[in-house]
């Protein structure tokens, strides 16, 4: 989950790497390091700060560097503190050999002690220090036996020994113009250029300089000089990776003028879901066409179930999606966390379909249960951001959101593109299942076309007020969501974006089951959230539009203070509750869509008021690329 950014080129070294962990410190910052070197010095330059990547920065002001190679780090601490002497790049014992690394090596202690026994001396807590010192150890040993080895070739044996996970890039003062990246779990990205060579952790990175992007697979290692990259596996065997060229225009990751990249990305989701609808329907015919999908359409026909696999705001996406597809397919979906899905003995084969949804692509956990549903079996599909991505490389297929980068931790755009992903996959599987004609495929995709304006709308509409209530509730200790079935996981991303980003604690629930314990916990002081929009076209909206005013008189009976999100002209709510946060209406399986707007809003908006760093919210990073 740390950021890593490394450059090798006529370039000033240091802005370029300093511009890339700025666009990467949502991947970590706890503190950042930077190591340059260059052809007319025998050692490399290293300076560490704790902290954010201000604090680099401020301690580079006065000491210019400069040079043709150098690599940095912006980390998100696992073993060790946040400290300067934990901040990468680490180094071996002569200081000459630099790592920056981004996972875990499990097995550091054991080889710690056997390197201590050996003589290296180590000055930090971190498992990374570990293998700038078994490189050492390579070379020292091939130095004994009076030969030498390169730097890549120390690097191979090093990884050898090294069981985790890991994306690295390391420097030699020895080697100059040379950098050595090695992926195995997280993500690594080199770029290419004109006599220079890029590698990051992320597009963003990198995107201001190049477009042209190897994403390495696990057990890949570059080797990047001035004259180009060299791809190879851990063997030294040559691997060939596609040049993919990048869409995304670098201005989409800057802030544009808004406060926060939240911010931003709240009101990027109208063109976000137009974005990932183009060119996917036709509302002639009322066909989905899903370009990415290798898997032949009479296959997915024959499907006997779906499980999804997601982590965090995804898994609440496919909560979504099992409504979806369920209600639009009839075939029958399992949700997991990614990260227990290995540890249950899950039941699939090749009948049933593997769904996996994540915006980075690069999810470790969910990675680990698509490498499970392939074992067992299953093909499977991915619903991800990035274009290249490991997930979507190991998938059958994919449905990419087109979202454009997202750099705030909390996600809200990629949330809405899922969403959107998934619509078009439930009408899509309903279409070869028989069970949606042309008819009513058209007039789906005619509801889901109004979406976008509907939620430029609400962002006009809901702001406003939004940023009212958050002066009101900003100092409550705890808030409670509610809502009824496919609404239900809109609740539950609600209650995550507040504490998330304003450490409010706050829960999502059923609101059927209030009676089975949440009804304790309500009194005066207790902010309740409620979605009760309605489609007065659907008998199921009906009923649990009745049943969820029953709920809020539940909690106003009990001096609970209510927030209702409903739909525009309803006058039923506005009689029950304290707060109503009107939106348009829309189709029982599309509200959701509109819906999380304002409760985006009303998080980003609770957490500006208490002072909270919106976009890096304390303890957590935006890919969790480690189990």
């Amino acid at each position: 989950m740390c950021g890593i950014v490394g450059y090798v080129g006529p370039r000033k070294v240091v802005p370029v790497i300093i511009d890339g962990l700025r666009r990467l410190e949502y991947r970590g910052y706890d503190s950042a390091g930077i190591a340059i070197g260059s052809l007319s010095r025998s050692t490399l330059q290293v300076f560490r700060a704790p902290g954010k990547l201000q604090n680099l920065e401020e301690a580079l002001r006065d000491r210019p560097l400069d040079g043709s190679f150098g690599i940095g780090h912006t980390r998100w601490a696992t073993h060790g503190r946040p400290t300067e002497e934990n901040a990468h790049p680490h180094r071996d014992c002569t200081g000459r050999i630099v790592v920056v690394h981004n996972g875990i090596v499990e097995n550091y202690l054991e080889l710690k002690h056997e390197l201590a026994a050996k003589g290296h001396k180590f000055v930090t807590e971190t498992d990374t220090e570990i293998i700038a010192h078994l490189i050492e150890q390579v070379q020292n040993q091939a130095a004994a036996a009076g030969s030498a080895v390169s730097l890549e070739a120390a690097v191979r044996c090093a990884l050898q020994r090294l069981t985790g996970a890991f994306a690295l890039g390391i420097l030699s003062a020895a080697e100059p113009d040379k950098i050595v990246a090695a992926r195995l779990g997280p993500p690594v990205v080199i770029g290419v250029g004109e006599g220079e060579s890029f590698v990051a952790s992320d597009v963003p990175g990198i995107l201001h300089h190049t477009r042209d992007i190897y994403f390495l697979s696990d057990g890949d290692m570059a080797i990047l000089t001035p004259a180009g990259v060299t791809l190879t596996d851990f063997d030294s065997h040559p691997v060939h990776r596609p040049l993919t060229r990048i869409q995304w225009d670098p201005i989409q990751a800057e802030k544009g003028g808004y406060k926060h990249f939240m911010l931003k990305e709240i009101w990027e989701q109208p063109q976000a879901i137009r974005d990932t609808t183009l060119g996917r329907v036709s509302l002639d015919s009322g066909s989905v066409f899903l370009g990415e999908m290798e898997i032949p359409d009479e296959e997915l026909a024959r499907a006997s179930s779906i499980s999804i696999a997601a982590c965090g705001t995804s898994w609440h996406a496919a909560l979504c999606g099992k409504y979806m597809i369920e209600r639009l397919a009839r075939l029958p979906v399992d949700v997991d966390y990614a990260s227990e899905y290995r540890y249950r003995n899950p039941i699939a084969g090749p009948g049933a379909l593997g769904l996996l949804i994540t915006q980075s692509g690069e999810t470790a956990d969910t990675l680990a249960a698509q490498r499970e549903m392939i074992a067992l079996g299953s093909k499977t599909v991915a619903i991800c951001n990035v274009v290249g991505a490991m997930v979507a490389r190991e998938a059958h297929g994919a449905i990419y959101t087109h979202a454009g980068p997202e750099i705030g931790v909390a996600s809200t755009k990629a949330f809405t593109s899922q969403l959107t992903a998934l619509f078009l996959l439930a009408l899509k599987l309903g279409q070869l299942r028989g069970r949606l004609d042309a008819s009513r495929s058209v007039e789906l995709i005619e509801q889901l076309s109004r979406i976008p304006v509907k939620l430029e709308e609400t962002l006009r509409a809901s702001s406003t007020q939004c940023e009212q209530l958050a002066k009101e509730f900003s100092t409550a200790h705890d808030f409670l969501y509610l809502g009824r079935g496919i609404h239900f996981p809109i609740a539950l991303e609600g209650a995550l974006k507040l504490k998330e980003i304003s450490y409010i604690h706050a829960e999502g629930y059923p609101a059927g089951e209030m009676k089975h314990g949440p009804n304790a916990l309500i009194d005066e002081t207790l902010p309740v959230v409620v979605l009760a929009t309605r489609d007065p076209s659907d008998p199921a909206s009906k009923l649990r539009y009745e049943k969820t005013l029953s709920n809020i008189q539940e909690v106003t009976a009990r001096s609970g203070r209510v927030i209702a999100v409903a739909s525009e002209g309803d006058s039923l709510i506005g009689g029950l509750v304290e707060h109503v946060v009107p939106i348009p209406s829309a189709p029982e399986l599309l509200a959701p869509l509109i819906e999380i707007v304002p409760l985006q809003l009303l998080a980003y908006y609770i957490a500006v008021r208490r002072g909270c760093d919106v976009d890096q919210p304390r303890n957590l990073a935006k890919s969790v690329t480690v189990e």
